[in-house]
């Protein structure tokens, strides 16, 4: 049932789960706030890893930079300036016991579907005729079909950075 042939991509792809399930674990049980910022950049650095083990090292790239850099540093800017209170919740073990029996449901029905998937075999350089260099692909596809969404993204977050600017200057006031 489990033929498995151990290799160096292989043991990489545990190391990054392991750390991507170490860092969401530990988001979800720490108490400080930086404390659960710096595993949820562990788990977006992990996640970086996983891409570059798929081949697509520009969305590796973008992962770190974006997403482990800054908006872990947004968050850390976000928890310094704000006042929060740190409130205990009540301990629930019945809570507790049921969120672990449907995460371990949810594995094994995981577990299960990807055992049972038939996943087709392609050759060391991907699916015939294949783009190799992904950044270029991805560069032309993004400045060519999608050139007018692309436009209309860069317009709304300036309106919505602009809007936050003025909210928060209101604030202030």
């Amino acid at each position: 049932m489990f033929n498995v042939e151990v290799n160096g991509p292989f043991v990489a792809f545990f190391v990054f789960a392991a750390i991507m399930i170490g860092g969401a674990v530990l988001m979800i049980s720490l108490e400080k706030v930086v404390h659960m910022v710096v595993s949820m950049a562990a788990v977006f650095l992990g996640l970086a890893g996983m891409y570059v083990l798929l081949d697509a090292e520009f969305a590796a790239f973008v992962q770190v930079l974006i997403y482990a850099g800054a908006v872990s540093i947004l968050m850390v800017f976000g928890i310094m300036m704000t006042k929060h209170n740190a409130e205990k919740e009540p301990v629930r073990p019945l809570h507790e016991t049921l969120a672990a029996v449907g995460a371990l449901s949810l594995f094994g029905l995981l577990f299960y579907a990807i055992r049972q998937t038939d996943i087709p075999e392609t050759g060391a350089a991907g699916a015939p005729g294949a783009v190799t260099d992904n950044t270029l692909a991805i560069g032309e596809l993004l400045y060519t079909g999608y050139i007018v969404p692309f436009e209309l993204l860069s317009v709304l977050l300036t309106v919505a950075f602009i809007g936050a600017i003025s909210l928060a200057k209101k604030e202030a006031e």
